[in-house]
């Protein structure tokens, strides 16, 4: 076995070079509170790779449901916005508490489409563990990687990985493995369960569609699936002439020969990981039957503390339309992700008497029980009818009740405890992203990291039918944006105008304000949000010296301020929409809504220049790439620190306006084209003349750094797939051709209906957000004409 080879090869030194075994504490608490078996879990994808119907699958196999609902009939628990249901796809994310055996799973549904990134963004700040899904014909898709980078930005280590509608024709477990790997998602994949696609022989012949059972590795068990998705556990023989012999597959059946490989290769890998496993390997008989023989009780302790430690990827596979894999997906679940206190590293936080330490991770509207904030406990406990600081707002908010949320429906408990993750009704401040502590002491707790949305990329005119619909419309307007925070609201010259992460998002933005609250408005023509940078101009001339009256009384500001544009390779805060923002010492100041206290006077310096760089004096346009240091200020003392945010705006304008127009920048989108050889030059074609740019027509040449290698890694056969074997030996797969390129997302607002008509109805693409690019000269003047600025 590979274990002896390395323990022949090994110098004597190797314990050094093999990861520790690391420790975790275990809190116990009362039988109805006990944090270690607590899962705060996300499910995350791409769009339609079956999030929502694993869902549907769990609270059916959990007894929540005595029926699981249809995305197709717009009946599932999760789904439950009228936009959501109409349209069949996840548009907000939604919690629900799931029960089984020892576990509590508070189990996060999210969105899939990339207009809705917020949501998987506020999610992932609170969980602790994610099942990714991966449809198998399609292998990782665009908007896996994109949810896969928000899972490292939140540092949400430990992973499931779910291979699912495993049923459908042209899926392939082998395929999806090595997309795992090109994409570079993980280096260590490792397969914890097999897929039966059937247990007769003749349907592999006959390349047949389809998933009948599966061979969990580690327990060493075969799951027999009835049609209606239930199932029945038989263990698999621990001898290997046994195993052959078994009366569980047909005697010609062709996944046996390959189950003590694949259980060996699994074994051998971890123990790759694991000292303690090694050893445990190494003192095993020479008899190829051995390997049989470790118990999954010895195995499940490293393959947890592997996961934990993100050193494996666990792989499952089924199909959640089915009820298949489900249960196993949910024993894995329990088994290997983290519970709260694997991961909090202060053990203050753990005591029973720590104080109370919350985030509000998502803020919704609910007609009936008013604003609910969703909080997840980090220390201490919460109790309903208790009053609490917001850290964030320095705002203190008085708790009326305490909500464990089952999607739409409610209960209503006394207290939150550590780990929990439920709702409060009664918060008036809060918003997406606050933190939430107890009254005692609460002036000097520090702020638990905050939520970052992303920019916005798109905008759209908001027109009230009649002056008396103005204040109801911006009243709706601020309140979707509370809570939604990558919708962002302002007014330009008297015009209300609403930012978005795309067109899809300003559509359901525009069906919510309808439908939730029920407003008269149009909205405009949509236009994507250009950004303007610092222009090249003189601005020693700028006075730093602002005057004003108050009471009457004549107030004199200074404030100095050093402005200069970024470098090409310096990043830009996402918090400052690209812009960086710096005290006097050098360190970043956060914006005037996040400082922990609101009279700080740097805290209004920070909106004043936020007021500025909203809105550019040359074109109305949001101002991005500078890199601005508060250098100096002087204020009366008698006089509020509130005048500073007025002097920063009006400085900062100064300056800007002295500067002079500089570059505009606009965003672009990388595209992902997939069309039939006889297309592929009209699409070519068609991206040179919207601008776009053609970086690949090769399909493997997607990632511009090498794939993870496969050495290792066990890949079952392309065969374990029957249905993918007759396809890739067809013709039609190499008669597509896939185009990576990237354009600027001004061009391909209609794209859809573009490329129906360049490819006769048969291609297909995704887009992802590729950031914001500087344009030519004349493309400047065409969007300033555009804008009326011309």
């Amino acid at each position: 076995m590979v274990v002896r080879l390395i323990a022949a090869l090994r110098p004597p030194g190797v314990q050094a070079w093999l990861p520790r075994r690391s420790c975790f504490r275990q809190l116990a608490t009362q039988a109805k509170h006990d944090p270690s078996k607590l899962r705060n879990m996300a499910l995350v994808a791409h769009i339609d790779s079956g999030k929502t119907t694993l869902t549907e699958s769990i609270l059916l196999q959990s007894h929540y449901l005595s029926s699981a609902g249809s995305v197709d009939t717009g009946s599932t628990t999760t789904d439950f916005l009228p936009a959501e249901r109409e349209r069949g796809i996840t548009i907000q994310s939604a919690s629900i508490p799931v029960r089984w055996k020892d576990w509590t799973f508070n189990l996060i549904d999210t969105p899939g489409h990339a207009d809705f990134g917020m949501e998987v963004e506020s999610a992932s700040r609170v969980i602790d563990g994610a099942v990714v899904l991966i449809d198998s014909v399609e292998g990782v898709e665009a908007q896996t990687k994109g949810v896969w980078r928000q899972l490292d930005r939140y540092d949400v280590n430990s992973r499931i990985l779910f291979m699912n509608k495993l049923d459908r024709a042209g899926a392939s477990f082998r395929s999806s493995m090595i997309s795992v790997l090109a994409n570079r998602l993980h280096p260590r994949p490792m397969a914890l369960a097999l897929p039966i696609a059937s247990f007769d022989p003749q349907d592999y012949a006959r390349a047949e569609p389809g998933i009948q059972g599966l061979v969990d590795l580690v327990k060493w068990e075969v799951w027999k699936y009835d049609t209606e998705g239930k199932a029945s556990v038989h263990p698999l023989p621990r001898n290997k002439d046994e195993l052959e012999r078994t009366d569980l597959f047909p005697a010609s059946h062709p996944i046996v020969p390959h189950l003590l490989p694949a259980r060996v290769t699994l074994l051998d890998n971890l123990a790759q990981v694991s000292e303690e496993l090694f050893e445990v390997l190494l003192g095993l008989p020479e008899d190829p039957s051995a390997y049989l023989s470790v118990d999954s009780a010895d195995i499940l302790p490293h393959l947890r503390a592997a996961t934990i430690r993100n050193d494996i990827l666990p792989v499952l596979c089924g199909s959640a339309f089915k009820h298949i894999g489900t249960e196993l997906l949910l024993n894995y679940a329990g088994e290997l992700l983290p519970s709260p206190t694997d991961v909090e590293t202060n053990l203050k936080a753990l005591a029973a008497n720590a104080p109370l330490r919350m985030l509000a991770w998502k803020v919704v509207w609910d007609k009936r029980k008013g604003w609910m904030t969703f909080v997840r406990v980090y220390s201490g406990t919460l109790k309903s009818q208790s009053s609490v600081l917001n850290a964030s707002q320095n705002q203190r908010e008085k708790i009326s009740k305490l909500l464990l949320l089952y999607a739409a429906e409610a209960e209503e408990v006394d207290s939150l405890p550590f780990g929990s993750v439920g709702a409060v009704l009664g918060l008036k401040y809060t918003r997406t992203g606050d933190t939430l502590v107890s009254v005692a002491g609460g002036s000097n707790a520090s702020s638990l990291r905050d939520i970052i949305p992303p920019a916005p990329l798109m905008s759209v005119s908001v027109i009230p039918h009649s002056h008396a619909d103005l204040e109801p419309v911006e009243e709706a307007l601020n309140a979707l944006a509370r809570t939604d925070p990558s919708v962002r609201v302002e007014t330009q010259e008297g015009q209300l105008l609403v930012h978005g992460l795309g067109a899809l998002h300003l559509e359901i933005v525009e069906s919510r304000l309808r439908d939730e609250w029920k407003v008269n408005f149009e909205f405009g023509r949509r236009r994507v949000s250009f950004r303007e940078c610092l222009g090249s101009g003189d601005v020693s001339a700028v006075s730093d010296i602002w005057q004003t009256e108050i009471g009457g009384q004549p107030v004199q500001i200074k404030l100095r301020f050093s402005v200069t544009p970024l470098e090409e390779d310096e990043q830009g805060d996402p918090l400052w929409d690209g812009n960086v923002v710096l005290s006097a010492t050098g360190k970043p100041v956060p914006p005037g809504e996040l400082h922990s206290n609101s009279n700080d006077a740097l805290a209004h310096i920070a909106k004043g220049i936020s007021s500025t760089l909203s809105s550019s004096p040359h074109t109305t346009l949001a101002l991005s790439r500078m890199r601005i240091q508060i250098e100096e200020y002087e204020y009366p003392k008698e006089v509020h620190p509130s005048v500073l945010a007025g002097a920063s705006a009006a400085i900062l304008r100064n300056i800007v306006r002295a500067a002079g127009q500089g570059d505009l920048m606009e965003p672009y989108i990388r595209l992902k084209i997939s069309v039939d050889e006889g297309s592929v030059g009209r699409v070519v074609e068609d991206l040179g003349e919207h601008g776009g740019e053609v970086l690949d027509l090769n399909a493997m040449a997607e990632e511009d750094s090498e794939p993870f290698v496969d050495e290792g890694v066990y890949l079952p056969p392309q065969w374990l797939s029957p249905s993918t074997g007759k396809a890739a030996k067809g013709t039609s797969s190499r008669m597509k051709r896939t185009i990576l390129a990237v354009a600027p997302l001004s061009q391909m607002l209609d794209y859809s209906t573009r490329l129906r008509a360049l490819s006769g109805g048969h291609g297909l693409f995704q887009m992802e957000n590729d950031g914001f690019r500087r344009v030519s000269s004349q493309r400047a003047m065409d969007i300033l004409r555009e804008l009326g600025r011309m």
